[in-house]
């Protein structure tokens, strides 16, 4: 039977790969509310290399894991589905997949790009001189896919699935690239499980830790023999370009605080609980267009806190108390990152 060997969850904001030189460039051409925080280069230095740290310390007990397969659960931004069709969970079950890695040109463009403005002299350099940003092709694992759609049907979930790349222009997003390029040797096929945390109505916490437990179950009765190593990737607090974004850190930490005594009921009831503050343009739902559907939006904190519940999924995965390595408030995004990790199954 497939093992179960170690779960691992990672924020994957462009700041934690980004030089903190840059890092208030970017936080000026946002709107932030007046109440946030500013780090000069001595903090922005040092939450980096803390980051560098958190990373490392993944990577090592991700290697010392030694998985055959890493399933990676993180969400889709309209990398892979959009409106036309847009599944609440999906697998990925090709043989191969591409996607962009966090070369400074993507981050650069992908920063600016996603708050409509140009980019300021001080990082203009990172696009032009860097080049076009790097694709990566990594192994899929089709078996071990299978095998949990067919867990998942078994448990009462409904997953789509696709066999081949639905936007092979640009393949997978960065919330499976970076968590790859950062922890993995690029070699170890990875899974997709893909989330929606965006676009309303998006997934409850709930539903998420029910879905952690449906992918623990069919990992161990999959009888391939694998070792299988399960990353949940994004969040914690953020609400990324919006008007008047901050950073609440007495979310994070109480989200940090139920994974660390391994209440995962908690950390899903706390999630769906949460009720953003009257008023807070940050979390306003949006009228229907490109990037908003218009519908009402799912109970809890809205924007990309929401990825938050994919690490509720691979804490109901790992079904235990958590190690939280660190928690970096990072307020030129602004942004929650955070750093855990599972072993000993």
């Amino acid at each position: 039977m497939s093992k179960l060997v170690g779960v691992y969850a990672t924020s994957h904001t462009p700041f934690c790969y980004m030089p903190p030189e840059n890092w208030n460039a970017i936080r000026d051409t946002r709107a932030l509310r007046a109440d946030v925080p500013r780090d000069e280069i001595e903090g922005n230095t040092d939450k980096y290399n803390r980051i560098q740290k958190a990373f490392e310390t993944l990577r090592t007990k991700l290697a010392e894991a030694k998985p055959d397969v890493v399933v990676i659960i993180g969400d889709d931004q309209m990398e892979c589905f959009d409106f036309k069709n847009f599944p609440s969970f999906a697998l990925y079950v090709g043989e191969e997949f591409k996607g962009f890695v966090s070369s400074p040109a993507a981050l650069a463009h992908d920063a600016f790009q996603s708050v409509g403005v140009t980019p300021p002299k001080e990082v203009e350099h990172l696009i032009k001189d860097v080049g076009p940003p790097r694709r990566a092709t990594l192994k899929g694992h089709p078996e071990l896919g299978a095998a949990l759609l067919a867990g998942l049907v078994k448990r009462d979930f409904d997953p789509a699935f696709s066999m081949e790349m639905t936007n092979p222009d640009f393949g997978l997003g960065h919330a499976f690239m970076r968590p790859s390029e950062t922890l993995t040797d690029m070699k170890t096929p990875v899974l997709p499980v893909l989330t929606n945390c965006y676009f309303a109505p998006q997934i409850t916490g709930k539903r998420s830790m029910q879905m952690g437990v449906a992918i623990r179950e069919a990992i161990e009765e999959h009888d391939g023999d694998l070792r299988v190593a399960v990353i949940g990737s994004g969040g914690l607090w953020h609400t990324p370009a919006r008007k008047e974004a901050y950073l609440d850190e007495t979310f994070d930490r109480s989200e940090l605080d139920f994974m660390a005594k391994g209440d995962i009921e908690g950390m899903a009831r706390y999630f769906d609980e949460y009720e953003p503050p009257s008023g807070d343009p940050s979390q306003a739902a949006q009228p229907r267009g490109a990037a908003s559907t218009g519908m009402p939006l799912s109970p809890g904190p809205q924007g990309g806190t929401r990825e938050t519940s994919n690490w509720i999924a691979a804490a109901a995965v790992a079904g235990k108390p958590a190690t939280v390595v660190d928690y970096v408030p990072v307020y030129s995004s602004p942004i929650g990152c955070g750093f855990a990790y599972w072993d000993g199954f």
